[in-house]
């Protein structure tokens, strides 16, 4: 908990007002769901309360692409990142080392349903830093792609950055994210990768990725 709240104040530092928390929903390493996922955030909600910590929170879960999902989805074990003209949005996670063989036919479950995939980090992802083009099938049936900011700014090498600047370009990035984990090595900081991508897609674009594509998600709230 010490260690949360420490991200949380550090979160607020850099200009952070509002997080949506995304606990990693992995079969057989993370076996989350919705249940245990809000009962934590009930505890870390209050925990911020007590301490006076301005961070309005929400919480969703980013899940690992597999078969899983799909019962998990059926009942109603996931939580979602919000809704966007009638789809539910899911952060949907690929391993870094690749993109599942069945990936596709995944995704087409889920858009049949009023699912639509936010795929976390492409810019890392193994297959698409050996082979770019394997990423555009999923923005084509409509997935919108979730960039680290840290990878923008080339805290995750060259070769994630230039990626990053790709997909920039292409106007593929629905939003950029911390993927906070610590404050050693992935803190929560967005400013770095929004100044990097303010150089690419300039001022107003590079602010939309951070404040009014997310936000347009939780509108409703």
């Amino acid at each position: 908990m010490e260690d949360a709240l420490e991200l949380a104040r550090t979160a607020v530092e850099n200009g952070v007002s509002r997080a949506v928390v995304t606990p990693h929903i992995h079969h057989g390493r993370y076996e989350n769901d919705r249940s245990s996922i809000n009962a934590a955030f009930d505890a870390f909600a209050e925990a911020l309360r007590i301490r006076e910590i301005p961070l309005r929170l929400g919480f969703a879960a980013e899940v690992r692409i597999g078969p899983e999902i799909m019962p998990m989805i059926e009942g109603d074990m996931i939580p979602f990142l919000g809704t966007l003209d009638g789809f539910r949005i899911l952060l949907l996670e690929f391993p870094h080392s690749h993109i599942p063989m069945g990936s596709e036919k995944l995704v087409m479950w889920l858009l049949s349903r009023k699912i639509r995939p936010m795929i976390a980090h492409p810019e890392r992802n193994k297959d698409v830093l050996r082979n770019f083009d394997r990423i555009a099938p999923f923005v084509g049936m409509g997935c919108f792609l979730q960039v680290t900011a840290g990878s923008v700014a080339g805290a995750f090498g060259p070769e994630s950055r230039k990626a990053a600047i790709h997909l920039l370009e292409k106007e593929w990035v629905f939003a950029l994210a911390t993927d906070a984990h610590n404050l050693e090595h992935r803190p929560p900081e967005l400013k770095p990768g929004r100044v990097a991508a303010e150089k690419v897609l300039g001022h107003d674009a590079s602010w939309k990725l951070v404040r009014e594509n997310p936000m347009s998600l939780i509108h409703h709230e």
